[in-house]
């Protein structure tokens, strides 16, 4: 099966946040596809290094803690500096921890903030100026299904992810003057690596599949793609929408 290219993404400069495992991994993948210039920033430095040598180097990996935000202002001057304007970012990163809602403490709940909603934010701000002087682009935040659904142990990570809704609501009227286009996607049960390691196992994903009207597993390629889209020139009149990519998940 072949897939959509999209010229305009070709030499395009792409920030991606949490690119180094998962659904991140899959969209760095498919921006060097499409001849992007990919930078993406990661904690996880193992993984991160060996996506880059499997991608053979054709991807920028920066380290970042992205809760801190002095250390993201920093890697994203050193993108401008080395590669160019962002003209995409993708506001990807997130850790969607498990937590049983009488033991969450005020700690818990400011890093549950800082990790899944808070750099999105400082991101968009950060790459603002320079994608504006260069005509403009596209930032994509991730949201998730799991805030429709109020998902289980999860009320941190949702009350986030809703939240991040209304911030690309808010971002794209913003950003509407300097023609950057601000949109999130929803992504549904992922069956990510990490997902089948921690949350799901052979049983339990089919059972999310079947749950679906297309019952075939999510995987990170198909968030990819719609990223790829959303990034490109041909959405280029879509702003302040959540594209939901769950197959259905009810």
């Amino acid at each position: 099966m072949s897939f959509a290219l999209y010229p305009s993404l070709k030499d395009r400069v792409v920030l991606v946040t949490g690119g180094g495992s998962g659904i991140g991994a899959a969209i760095v993948e498919a921006f060097v596809g499409q001849g992007a210039k990919v930078a993406f920033l990661d904690i996880q430095e193992e993984e991160s290094l060996a996506l880059v040598d499997r991608l053979g180097g054709h991807a920028t990996f920066i380290p970042c803690d992205l809760t801190d935000i002095a250390a993201l202002r920093d890697a994203i001057r050193r993108v401008l500096d080395e590669i160019g304007p962002v003209r995409a970012l993708i506001n990807n990163a997130a850790n969607d921890a498990r937590h049983e809602i009488d033991e969450v403490s005020v700690e818990y709940w400011d890093k549950a903030m800082a990790v899944n909603l808070r750099h999105l934010f400082f991101a968009s701000q950060a790459v603002r100026p320079a994608m504006a002087a260069a005509g403009g682009g596209a930032i994509v935040n991730f949201s998730s299904v799991a805030w429709m659904f109020g998902g289980a142990n999860l009320i941190a990570y949702t009350t986030a992810k809703a939240g991040i809704v209304g911030m690309t609501h808010s971002l794209a009227r913003e950003f509407g003057d300097d023609n950057i286009r601000v949109n999130a996607i929803a992504p549904g049960a992922v069956m990510t690596e990490k997902q089948l390691r921690l949350w799901y196992n052979e049983e339990t994903a089919q059972a999310a599949a079947d749950r679906q009207f297309i019952k075939r597993r999510l995987e990170p390629e198909e968030i990819a793609r719609a990223a790829l889209f959303l990034a490109a020139d041909d959405s280029r009149m879509i702003t302040k929408q959540c594209l939901t990519v769950d197959a259905g998940l009810r």
